[in-house]
């Protein structure tokens, strides 16, 4: 079968060759992943699709649709790790497959592929990845979002942006949450889900206990969801709300996406747990400082984003770990009382929406 032909967009329902995908193994990038699996099933739906994950995104794997299996595989982020490197290289030769889709654009993403001897290996030029990646592409810097850069590589080479991507999904059975609920002590009503957390303090919204407390006082079950990284805000966020908040935090991913899925709102920083909840179809608020929204929120949408008004702070978004200009304003200007009362409004919708 002719390579190239296998690139320019016609689908082939005949060719069943498995394709793998190494995606970026953070966990909100891992998420949005989902789309290039989607849009891969579009093109190719006969293709078994795969992923080479992280022992910590793993779990994520199990619910997302039209994935085949994922390849639990740690590689350390400081250094090549050559014995690793052929170890991966030798398990991807005997999965036989015809195409790997390398989404990071370094050259260590590529080696395994490459020493596998996959045949179609698709990727951007990034660091000179000449003789590892054998379907270059050119112009990422000219897409706009980081989405686009990824789901561009499972197009044909040159294909135009489609006005919209497919949307990441993530499906838990009811009966698996139901298990989770009671193996946990936890009611069946709706609670809202805090997610405190976020790579870099600077995205980190300061009022998560003030808003325990006033959940709280409104009637409302509160659930902080996160790693063992939050354990201490989640402490603190139990301390101002009182016996009706409940610390979920803890080593396991696929707790927090328990918790995600089983929660009637989720609020969250511009996190991993933000991309987890909205995949999920949980109405999700993401409080947006540094960032921005248009490039960094889910492509599944927001039931509200919250961001300072940007006419009141012209830096915004700066892009930066550390505030240097207005002392983190950008979140400490967001009140919890206003997103206490955004959060009530949007459960108030999402009950209406159930019993119409």
């Amino acid at each position: 079968m002719n390579q190239d032909s296998q690139l320019s967009g016609d689908a082939d329902r005949s060719d069943t060759r498995p394709i793998l995908i190494v995606p970026y193994m953070w966990i909100g990038d891992f998420v949005r992943n989902h789309t290039v699996v989607r849009v891969l099933k579009e093109r190719w739906p006969n293709r078994p699709v795969d992923l080479l994950t992280t022992s910590l995104c793993a779990p994520l794997v199990d619910y997302m649709p039209g994935v085949r299996q994922g390849i639990v595989w740690d590689l350390p982020r400081s250094r090549l790790a050559v014995g690793r490197q052929f170890g991966l290289a030798k398990l991807l030769r005997e999965r036989n497959y015809g195409t790997a889709l390398v989404l990071p654009r370094t050259w260590k993403a590529a080696i395994a592929p490459a020493l596998a001897g996959i045949p179609e290996r698709v990727g951007f030029v990034g660091e000179f990845r000449f003789g590892l990646l054998n379907r270059w592409r050119w112009g990422e810097k000219k897409l706009p979002r980081f989405i686009d850069k990824n789901a561009a590589l499972a197009q044909p080479d040159g294909a135009p942006l489609p006005p919209e991507w497919p949307v990441p999904q993530l499906r838990v059975p009811a009966d698996e949450i139901a298990r989770w609920r009671q193996a946990n002590g936890l009611s069946t009503g709706a609670a809202v889900a805090l997610a405190p957390g976020s790579v870099g303090v600077s995205k980190r919204w300061t009022y998560y206990p003030e808003a325990a407390r006033l959940l709280v006082e409104r009637g409302l079950e509160v659930w902080v969801v996160g790693g063992p990284a939050e354990k201490g805000l989640a402490q603190e966020i139990v301390a101002a709300g009182g016996p009706k908040v409940r610390d979920l935090t803890g080593n396991d991913l696929r707790n927090g996406v328990m918790a995600m899925a089983a929660a009637g709102v989720a609020i969250s920083n511009d996190s991993g747990l933000m991309h987890i909840a909205a995949a999920l179809g949980t109405p999700t608020m993401g409080i947006f400082g540094p960032t921005s929204p248009y490039l960094w929120a889910p492509l599944n949408g927001l039931a509200a984003t919250v961001v300072q008004d940007k006419s009141v702070l012209s830096c915004q978004p700066c892009q930066s770990t550390i505030c240097k200009m207005n002392d983190h304003r950008c979140m400490r200007d967001i009140a919890a009382s206003e997103v206490v009362a955004i959060a009530q409004r949007v459960l108030g919708e999402a009950a209406a929406r159930v019993t119409t």
